[in-house]
């Protein structure tokens, strides 16, 4: 291993250090350094992490185009501009299907027919008017979210990442690439020169990328072979911007080790950044450490180096798209190189979960999916209502493919919006029945499995009474409360009021300022920007932990005793609202649920109210004038692009996507 000289690895220092340990001295360590993975993932200690880059590798951290919330400045990369984070990565190839002579470009009579072939479509009833849950319903036509496919069409749904993307999810959709750059770390007083570090995250990342603060992922060994701490090659440190109570993934991945599902340790970090001439051994902010999924997390968990470990992203899990792997890699994602064997076993499960019937399902179910382990997975996922998940977002999650049994196992990642706190779903009352969001084959035909099906519910019997009691999860919170108040009020006054709220259960209302940057030094400069962020915890504010486990805990009690269904996934909510799905009613997430109050606004009608074909004509007509084809006669695809993201990102919803202070809407039409 690489590292400095430490006066805790010498015979002379660890006399030094034994006696500092004794007698407390300050500014001597008083811990040694951490010997083996379990010492690292600690609930009574926070480490200290201090990070150096030159000026030129800091710079070379930031990801280069994409990125930036809608409504934000325009340019190649960012809203306004192509490629960018906003509506237009999910709508602008419909908009494009318009180009029937195929030479790149609308013409005002193909960008009008389009409009024109839209009304008519979701007009159904052909009233000549389109009423708001038709709008909504015709929208997620456009691009359904999120599913597997790739910008080439391969498989259902919207693509997980764009082209030119190396990762899936909602920041690789905008063309960000996260790139490794060289850097020193001090861990707790162990010096390792030369590691491999990088920002991480997808929605953490695009609502703390104002911010200083931003998620990180540390890799040893890259540079120095055979560098480890503890035996750990990797650490990701995660942020936590989304949480008041920096607590939601530590105590939720703790549930589901405590439930007896294969997942990572935690444990705190004050992280520290040094750059010559920009900070000087800068407080970035209280940070959670979290165990890499890897071929290290596989052998301690399973024995083995062995076996495939996946990173799907999409609704369609295990969807047969045939025999050509090529059209599975990108939404399954693997995370090392596979066998052919390997990639064969992915198809057949797909072409089984497809095709099989019922019968044949029922009985092989359990020679390709270890259906006690996914019972416990599934027992928990439910139990937190995280909708941040495979039971709505398709996502944070892995999949190991076990290399002795041949089976698939799950185990959860990012839990940041776990305990029911996604602003888009999740419940204090959800469904232990039917717990999932839209269509999702794969655990339909799952959850219709008899032996599965007992065997989830006395999971989820089981950790209701147990590891899920509300006592006991409320004694974890006022323990980490305790260890980390001190590393919380150092960031600022104001997270460590929203920390104390979040703390004694009382419901956090949502950060109003955009990309965090509280901090002193204006926006952007803060010690980590604000919690929750533009796109935080929002839509009303969420019950913390303790507000949460109390209620959840009595709905699954009255469900699993008959009394009670629970809601569902796609019940509507006030308003025709989509339920836990959010604004789109029938037809669950997808485009709607930004681009539905967009087009009313736009088109001169109020919230919810029905659109005239006459409003809808004159609104086409005018993105057209408005996006450039005035002047030209014609659009680009860059301009559609540029045009969706400034004209079509929703303003005045909770959370907002548009700039600070708003930006006036278009004309209206």
């Amino acid at each position: 291993m690489s590292h400095e000289r430490n006066p805790k690895r010498t015979a002379g220092g660890r006399k030094l250090w034994a006696a500092a340990a004794v007698l407390g001295l300050a500014g001597l360590a008083v811990a040694a350094p951490p010997a083996k993975p379990a010492e690292v993932f600690q609930n009574a200690r926070i480490w200290t992490i201090h990070l150096k880059f030159t000026a030129d590798q800091w710079n070379a951290i930031e990801p280069k185009g994409g990125g930036e919330f809608p409504g934000g400045p325009g340019g190649p990369g960012r809203p306004g501009g192509p490629g960018g984070f906003g509506p237009a990565m999910f709508v602008a190839p419909a908009f494009m299907k318009g180009d029937t002579n195929k030479d790149g470009k609308l013409s005002a009579a193909e960008f009008t027919g389009l409009g024109n072939a839209w009304f008519e479509a979701w007009d159904k009833q052909k009233t000549g008017k389109l009423t708001a849950e038709q709008l909504r319903v015709g929208l997620n036509t456009l691009a359904p979210m999120p599913g597997p496919g790739g910008p080439g069409g391969e498989g259902p749904g919207m693509p997980p990442r764009n082209g030119t993307s190396k990762r899936n999810g909602i920041s690789a959709m905008s063309g960000i690439n996260f790139e490794y750059v060289h850097a020193d770390l001090d861990f707790d007083g162990t010096q390792f020169r030369d590691v491999a570090v990088r920002f991480k995250g997808n929605n953490s990342y695009m609502e703390s990328r104002n911010s200083i603060k931003k998620s990180l992922k540390l890799d040893l060994n890259k540079y120095v072979k055979g560098q480890k701490l503890a035996g750990l090659t990797k650490l990701n440190l995660h942020n936590n911007v989304t949480d008041a109570s920096w607590m939601n993934e530590p105590l939720s991945y703790r549930l589901f080790r405590d439930a007896g599902v294969p997942s990572p340790r935690t444990s705190y970090a004050r992280v520290f950044v040094t750059v010559p001439g920009k900070y000087d051994r800068k407080y970035f902010g209280l940070y959670s450490v979290v165990e890499d999924i890897d071929k290290h997390f596989a052998e301690e968990r399973f024995g083995t180096r062995d076996g495939a470990i996946f990173k799907p992203v999409g609704q369609n899990l295990f969807t047969d798209m045939g025999d050509d792997w090529s059209k599975y890699e990108r939404m399954y994602d693997p995370k090392e190189d596979l066998t052919e064997a390997q990639k064969k076993r992915v198809i057949e499960f797909a072409r089984f979960v497809s095709s099989a019937n019922d019968a044949a399902f029922a009985s092989g179910l359990k020679s390709y999916l270890d259906l006690d382990e996914f019972a416990r997975f599934m027992a928990a996922t439910v139990w937190l209502s995280n909708m941040d998940s495979l039971l709505s977002m398709g996502q944070n999650y892995y999949v190991y493919l076990h290399p002795q049994s041949n089976k698939f196992l799950f185990l959860p990642w990012d839990l940041d919006h776990s305990f029911g706190q996604f602003p888009m779903g999740g419940s204090t009352d959800l469904s232990i029945q039917r717990p999932w969001q839209g269509q999702n084959r794969f655990l339909e035909r799952v959850f219709q499995v008899e032996e599965f099906k007992k065997l989830y519910l006395a999971k989820l019997g089981e950790i209701n009474r147990t590891v899920g009691e509300p006592g006991r999860i409320s004694k974890q919170v006022d323990e980490t409360a305790a260890l980390i108040r001190p590393a919380v009020q150092e960031e600022s006054p104001e997270k460590l009021a929203r920390f104390e709220k979040a703390v004694s259960g009382q419901q956090v209302e949502p950060a109003s300022f955009p990309g965090g940057g509280m901090g002193p030094g204006g926006p952007g400069e803060g010690p980590g920007g604000g919690p929750g962020g533009r796109m935080g915890p929002r839509m009303g504010g969420m019950k913390p932990i303790k507000g949460f486990v109390g209620p959840r805990s009595q709905s699954v009690t009255a469900q699993l005793a008959g009394k009670s269904q629970g809601q569902t996934g796609n019940e509507k909510g006030p308003g025709g609202r989509g339920g836990f799905g959010g604004p789109g009613g029938p037809g669950g997430m997808g485009p709607a649920m930004f681009l539905a109050p967009a087009f009313q606004q736009a088109m001169g009608a109020a919230q919810n109210a029905p659109i005239t074909r006459e409003q809808f004509t004159r609104g086409f007509a005018k993105w057209f004038d408005n996006w450039g084809g005035a002047k030209t006669g014609s659009l680009t695809e860059e301009q559609v692009r540029s045009g969706i993201n400034r004209d079509l990102a929703p303003r005045g919803m909770p959370g907002g996507f548009g700039p600070p202070g708003g930006r006036p809407p278009m004309q209206q039409p």
